[in-house]
């Protein structure tokens, strides 16, 4: 029998607490658009692109308005560009990147992942002309995204790519308004090549030919669970009653996922169950830990809280899916997050205790403004130290700064939608400069010798 409690809990979730699909995202393979020459290579992907994603939103917005769940991103990921680029004797990755572009708009996404590399222990050809093609590409390109593989618990650090792409950013940031390109552009260790979310979505080289992979969210729906419990519920009750909404929450996800899969004909990916928040009201990581008991974001507790939330997320999605991929866990980005961006405006919560809350969220340093001056060297140094406690933690962790030119500490930066606004943040002004600039790979950890 349906109990009227469920469909009513249900309908709240949606209606009041801003459950959503956040992202349904088509990876498609480009393996097969390699040529050599770069104006066939554009014309196949173009061509892959618009036949595979042609309905994609179309049938999205069927499915929206037949189950009444909110689906708000339609995205693409297609094989790291690096990959299709490479064949080319006359390689223009400028060109390729307008090309998906192109592409994307025509079939009426948000965005398309993928110009990307993975460069963790060293850089093809193709791969050095992809990272050198960034800035110029996302400045010319609305709905492009970038990606670059730094590190791995397997391989190491790479520092060369690391200083390079902290220069990179730096230029990326410069070439468009207020930095905005550099927030479609992210830094990985162990990147995860079937993650829906951008801006670190690809469809990685052992995927397949086309899969529909989902990202859901809903961390009100987690706060307003937790402000229903006793005030002194203690931590295995909280831990159990997340596991509970995160069950529901994947559940959802995963309909939605595999009905949109049947209808496009084409393999369900994955879901990942992500609490990614967004700058509205009551659809904040950062109010979770409010409801746990925390003044706010930032006091000491915060990462221990982010830690059991992180992990109860995963413990309640593995239970309802055998399909749970991606990033799968709680994102803090600064600028999309209302109480985060509170939070960075009140000094309540400072970089270095961002950088200890990456040790145990789901991703990393995301979507922080910084002063547009701050050095390659110190972006390099922050790029570092993250890509570091993703290798010894054999996790994803990632970077996305925003250096924003003109702009200093106590200032802000206002993108709207659901990129937010951010603060610019502090950085520390010590030099990194002499390290960073050794070069060569850092060692991957003696536990990577796991065979």
């Amino acid at each position: 029998m349906i109990k009227e409690e469920l469909i009513l809990e249900t309908i709240n979730m949606i209606r009041l607490y801003n459950l959503d699909i956040r992202t349904v995202t088509l990876a498609i393979s480009l393996r097969d658009c390699i040529s050599d020459d770069v104006d066939i290579v554009c014309k196949k992907i173009y061509n892959k692109i618009t036949q595979y994603a042609k309905n994609l939103v179309k049938y999205a917005n069927e499915l929206e308005n037949d189950y009444s769940i909110p689906i708000i991103n339609k995205r693409i990921a297609v094989t790291p560009i690096s990959i299709i680029g490479e064949s080319c004797s006359n390689p223009d990755y400028v060109k390729i990147g307008k090309t998906l572009d192109r592409a994307a708009s025509d079939v009426g996404v948000n965005f398309v992942g993928g110009f990307s590399a993975l460069v963790e222990k060293g850089c093809t050809k193709g791969d050095k002309l992809l990272i050198e093609a960034i800035p110029e590409t996302l400045a010319q390109t609305e709905k492009l995204c970038a990606s670059v593989n730094l590190a791995s618990s397997k391989a190491g650090i790479n520092m060369d790519a690391v200083l390079k792409m902290a220069d990179i950013i730096k230029k990326t940031a410069h070439l468009t308004k207020d930095g905005v390109g550099a927030a479609k552009l992210v830094c990985f260790c162990n990147s995860a090549s079937d993650n829906p979310f951008m801006a670190g979505a690809y469809c990685g080289y052992g995927e397949p030919e086309c899969a529909l992979n989902v990202g859901v969210s809903g961390p009100g729906v987690v706060r307003a669970a937790i402000d229903s419990m006793p005030k002194n519920a203690d931590m295995g009750e909280l831990s159990n009653k997340i596991k509970q909404i995160a069950y529901k929450i994947t559940a959802t996800g995963e309909l939605i996922g595999r009905k949109l899969a049947q209808k496009l004909d084409i393999p369900f990916g994955v879901i990942d169950l992500s609490l990614a928040p967004t700058p509205a009201k009551g659809d904040s990581v950062a109010g979770i830990f409010q409801a746990m008991g925390l003044e706010h974001a930032g006091a000491h507790g915060t990462t221990a809280a982010l830690a059991m939330l992180n992990d109860a997320v995963k413990k309640g999605g593995v239970m309802a899916s055998s399909h749970v991929g991606g990033l799968s866990g709680a994102f803090i980005p600064v600028s999309e997050d209302s109480g985060m961006i509170e939070a960075a405006a009140n000094n309540y919560i400072t970089f270095d205790k961002l950088e200890a809350m990456t040790s145990v969220c789901s991703v990393g340093l995301d979507m922080i403004a910084i002063p547009g001056d701050t050095p390659v060297s110190t972006i390099a140094g922050i790029i570092a130290d993250e890509m570091a406690i993703g290798m010894i933690n054999k996790k994803t962790t990632a970077v996305r700064l925003i250096p924003v030119a003109g702009k200093t500490v106590g200032d802000k930066v206002v993108y709207g939608g659901l990129m937010g606004e951010a603060p610019i943040m502090a950085v520390n002004g010590l030099s990194s400069e002499k390290f960073v600039c050794r070069g060569g790979r850092i060692p991957a950890p003696i536990h990577s010798l796991n065979n």
